[in-house]
């Protein structure tokens, strides 16, 4: 008889290191349910990690920047009657430029999407976890956690509420055998800069790599996943320098990967 496969819940699935740790649990025998706004895009990665695995993928239009989307997406899964195994909450979004003279909407949308749409669903999947007696949690955060983000200002604020989130979530919830880790990339070659409003930055880290590292580390119950050597330096550093001449470094090199306008 064979074994019922597990299943996994990826947000911002449609590209980047969504897309790549998609691929990575499909070569792994999980189900997917993939989670983006572009249903395109989502349609043609059903089909190619179906084709290619032979794993079952269901496919969920959201946009996790408007109000109580997380909700919808957890309540659309339960009315499937689907067990949830693994969350991985890789949806992200962030601008860059002066706080003050980026729209406020955008603001909102930043926060809505990384700390909004990310607290909703891992508050009502660590409930169905419990309920089922286990369970892991993958937050995507970043090396900005752990820094202040002039011209960034938002985003990486943000992610230094999901990393703080997740530290404390992984104490509360071990005892009832649900695993919750942070993933912290640092940059890292996706659409994300250009959709920000930044060039490509200098070192940057492949998806891929992000991907493969993020899942080892996380399959092997690893808390807090820095991938390469650079970030885990970087954010070495971070702990040491001072925080006004640390914002001050962010900053200068924040601002000269902001794109001109055009």
């Amino acid at each position: 008889m064979e074994t019922k496969r597990e299943t996994v819940l990826i947000t911002g699935a449609s590209s980047g290191i969504g897309y790549e740790l998609s691929k990575i649990f499909a070569k792994n025998h999980y189900n997917l349910i993939l989670v983006a706004r572009r249903v395109e895009v989502l349609i043609r990665i059903k089909d190619e990690l179906s084709k290619i695995y032979g794993v079952e993928v269901i496919i969920i239009q959201k946009d996790l920047s408007k109000s109580h989307s997380g909700n919808a997406v957890f309540h659309e899964i339960m009315n499937l009657n689907i067990k949830i195994d693994i969350l991985v909450n890789n949806a992200g979004v962030g601008y860059c430029g002066l706080f003050h003279e980026i729209n406020m909407e955008d603001h909102s949308l930043v926060i809505r999407t990384n700390m909004v749409a990310l607290t909703e669903l891992t508050y009502l999947i660590s409930n169905h976890m419990i309920e089922n007696g286990q369970g892991k949690i993958l937050n995507v955060a970043s090396t900005g956690a752990y820094q202040p983000g002039p011209y960034t200002a938002v985003y990486y604020a943000s992610k230094a509420y999901v990393l703080s989130l997740t530290e404390a979530l992984s104490i509360e919830l071990k005892k009832y055998n649900v695993q919750v880790s942070g993933l912290c990339p640092g940059t890292t070659k996706t659409d994300f800069h250009k959709r920000a409003g930044k060039g490509e930055l200098r070192g940057a880290m492949s998806s891929k790599l992000v991907a493969e590292i993020g899942y080892k580390e996380f399959m092997k119950g690893r808390g807090i996943i820095i991938p390469g050597i650079k970030n885990k330096i970087a954010i070495g550093i971070s702990k040491i320098f001072p925080r006004k001449l640390l914002g001050k470094i962010v900053g200068y090199i924040q601002n000269s990967a902001i794109l001109p306008n055009k």
